[in-house]
């Protein structure tokens, strides 16, 4: 009798062990992975880490608890950080938000065709661990930043524009702000206004390192801004180009 209660607990204690084998999760890392994919079907064959962030330098840059940099790909925040320049408008706020969202946040990194700029900082497409918006699309999403897109990272390019014009539309962030209305007193307005043409955010560069920043201002004109212009470092950049005469092929004109 004994024996075979023992041998009907070994088998009882067997079936539950591996009941409970079955039914455990999948680990939260591959599960999450699963969501992102999910979303975003472009990143399955593209390399993920993870990775922990251990402070934010500004609003689309921030370095990895390894010491590594990181450069949102396809937005641009307003700057706060480079030398002997103002703080542009909603800088601050955009800095501000990348600092609580991204500070002591693990994080998964995805590339797209290339993987450095010139800096040596990681180019990646970002995902806060348990959220499956890419935090590049939510500052876009939310007006923190504004499109820029630089070949060869051009995978959501089209997907970005349209979370840029979505947000202008709903006077989000930076474009609800009084400073991204305001022309010049050129009427070069680095900053443009609500009639901007957000078809003209997708405009690429083929160089590894372009200059020239294209813009459109409140007047819908197509402006071209060239390093050491007087509207060159306040103005945000809609597209990039290699040469000014790539730039009037686009149709820009030089800003004035």
């Amino acid at each position: 009798m004994n024996t075979k209660k023992a041998l009907l607990l070994f088998i009882l204690a067997a079936l539950f062990l591996a009941a409970c084998g079955s039914a455990q999760p999948k680990t939260d890392s591959g599960s999450f992975k699963e969501t992102v994919l999910a979303r975003y079907p472009e990143l399955k064959t593209q390399k993920m880490t993870t990775a922990k962030v251990k402070r934010v330098v500004d609003g689309d840059t921030f370095e990895l608890e390894n010491g590594d940099k990181v450069r949102l790909i396809g937005c641009n925040t307003p700057e706060t950080v480079k030398p002997n320049s103002p703080v542009e408008p909603y800088g601050k706020e955009a800095s501000d938000y990348t600092k609580k969202r991204l500070t002591g946040a693990t994080v998964y990194l995805f590339n797209d065709a290339g993987d450095t700029d010139k800096y040596g900082r990681l180019l990646r497409y970002v995902f806060i661990e348990g959220e499956s918006v890419m935090y590049n699309e939510l500052l876009l999403q939310e007006g923190y930043a504004n499109v820029m897109t630089i070949q060869p990272n051009v995978m959501f390019s089209d997907r970005f524009v349209k979370t840029e014009r979505e947000a202008r539309s709903k006077n989000k962030g930076l474009w609800g702000a009084k400073s991204a209305s305001t022309p010049s007193k050129t009427g070069d307005s680095p900053k443009g206004g609500s009639g901007k043409n957000s078809e003209d955010a997708n405009q690429t560069a083929a160089c590894p390192d372009p200059q020239i920043k294209g813009n459109i201002n409140s007047k819908k004109e197509k402006i071209y801004h060239v390093p050491g212009s007087s509207s060159y470092e306040q103005t945000q950049a809609e597209a990039m180009f290699c040469t000014e005469n790539d730039a009037k092929k686009a149709g820009y004109r030089k800003a004035g």
